[in-house]
């Protein structure tokens, strides 16, 4: 062969090439359906989140109103009785005076026995507090004296009556307490 032949240049035809590009291509290229499945998905946990969020904030809501209700029920019941204690206190020295009429005295323990009755049936009851030992909780120190025939801390005499409900103090207990 002389330099002017060549030899001809081998040509590969294009639907040759283009089925091997192909995959590569795919590759590249995203599928739409694919793409609308993963928003899909994304938009229904997305959904999935909110309606738990909603469960959960239904539900703590539902308790608070629960709670509320019961606190409110319980502060009327204790402003209600605080409203009344006074009539106690007065019944109570009325019940400590000396008379010589036998039917006022009757009257005016029945009356006391009654407010004690309608106290306990709204679950209201007396500190007790002579002969216990002082408790800054439930009682409310007045007085303080040495004797020594009480014991440490002792409360030796009660001056007013302290209440409470299951859940907190109406009224404390005035005392006088000793060592």
């Amino acid at each position: 062969m002389s330099k002017k032949e060549k030899q001809p240049e081998e040509v590969i035809p294009e639907e040759q090439t283009a089925p091997a590009a192909a995959p590569e291509a795919a590759e590249e290229a995203p599928n739409p359906l694919l793409e609308e499945l993963e928003a899909l998905k994304q938009n229904l946990t997305d959904q999935e989140d909110k309606f738990l969020r909603l469960a959960a904030e239904y539900d703590n809501y539902r308790r608070r109103s629960q709670k509320e209700k019961e606190s409110a029920w319980a502060d009327s019941k204790a402003e209600t009785a605080a409203a009344f204690l006074p009539v106690y206190d007065n019944l109570e020295r009325a019940l400590k005076q000396e008379t010589t009429d036998e039917a006022y005295k009757k009257g005016v323990e029945m009356t006391m026995t009654q407010l004690k009755e309608v106290l306990a049936k709204l679950g209201i009851q007396e500190i007790p507090a002579l002969g216990e030992t002082f408790d800054p909780n439930l009682h409310n120190a007045v007085m303080h004296v040495e004797d020594e025939n009480a014991g440490e801390n002792t409360i030796v005499e009660v001056f007013q009556a302290g209440f409470r409900t299951e859940e907190k103090v109406i009224r404390f207990s005035m005392v006088k307490v000793a060592n």
